[in-house]
This record gives structure tokens, C-alpha cells and sequence, in this order.
């Protein structure tokens, strides 16, 4: 199984940018303006990052020519999903799910900046059997997703 331990600062290092962000920008904004401005924080953090950015898509081990957009790409490893809705619903779950498994990237995090306190979630991707796994906040598999 992918070891997720080696993203935990960089990962705690996002979810404090998303923190910063919420408490400048507040809840129930849309998302392209929390897109753009957590973009905005992580730049200032000196944190590599690209908003709105086309990512490779894969088939067993061939690229498609299909690319997938997402929200916010932290270095090439981290796919940031942001929503900004009164909750966090399956079907977000789901779309971040495949994000990953069609990138290959390993790390996504769901982040709900909709309700009255900032939400995040930590999923990881084990490329080999191609399973996601929500992660807790030391980067460790809870449980299977899917």
C-alpha cells in the first residue's frame, strides 16, 4: 500500500492556507473565489501550486488523450477539490474519488468552505489495487471507500 505519511506537513501545511482563507473570506462564497484565493495563500505559503489546471488522465498504462480540469493542484502529488455547499454530499466524495484514480494522483482532499465551519476531508489513492482510503490527520488509512 502507498505510504501517505510523506504528505503530512505539506497536507497540514493546506489545510491551514484553507483555514486562513475561511476566516478572511468567510462561508458561502462561490467556489471560483475560494479557488483562486486559497491558489492565492498557498503562493504566499511558497507553496507550489496551479489553479484550475489540466491534469493527465490514464487507462491501465496508457495516457488518454482525455484531460481532467481540477480545482487545485499542490505540487503533482495533492488534488485539492473544493466545494462550497451547505454539506458535503457523496456524490463530492465520489468525483474526488475519480479525479484520482483516472490522474493517478495520490492524495486528494475535499474541502467545504459552504458551511459555518471549515470542512476537510484526506483521501488517499493506493495506485496498486486502485482503491481509495480516507486518511486521518496523521495521513493513515481509516478505512476502504469504495
Amino acid at each position: 500500500m502507498t505510504d501517505f505519511t510523506i504528505y503530512k506537513d505539506i497536507v497540514y501545511q493546506v489545510i491551514g492556507a484553507s483555514l486562513r482563507v475561511y476566516n478572511t473570506q468567510g462561508h458561502g462564497l462561490l467556489e471560483p473565489i475560494y479557488n483562486e484565493s486559497l491558489s492565492l495563500e498557498l503562493m504566499d505559503s511558497g507553496i507550489e501550486n496551479e489553479a484550475e489546471c489540466e491534469v493527465d488522465c490514464y487507462y491501465k498504462h496508457h495516457k488518454l488523450k482525455k484531460k481532467y480540469r481540477v480545482d487545485v493542484l499542490v505540487g503533482t502529488d495533492i488534488c485539492l477539490e473544493l466545494k462550497s455547499v451547505k454539506t458535503l454530499l457523496p456524490e463530492h466524495r465520489y468525483q474526488l474519488f475519480n479525479y484520482l484514480r483516472l490522474t493517478r494522483i495520490p492524495v486528494g482532499i475535499l474541502i467545504n468552505f459552504g458551511e459555518k465551519s471549515l470542512k476537510g476531508e484526506r483521501y488517499g489513492l493506493d495506485i496498486e489495487t486502485n482503491t481509495c482510503y480516507r486518511l486521518d490527520k496523521d495521513m493513515q488509512p481509516l478505512h476502504k471507500e469504495n
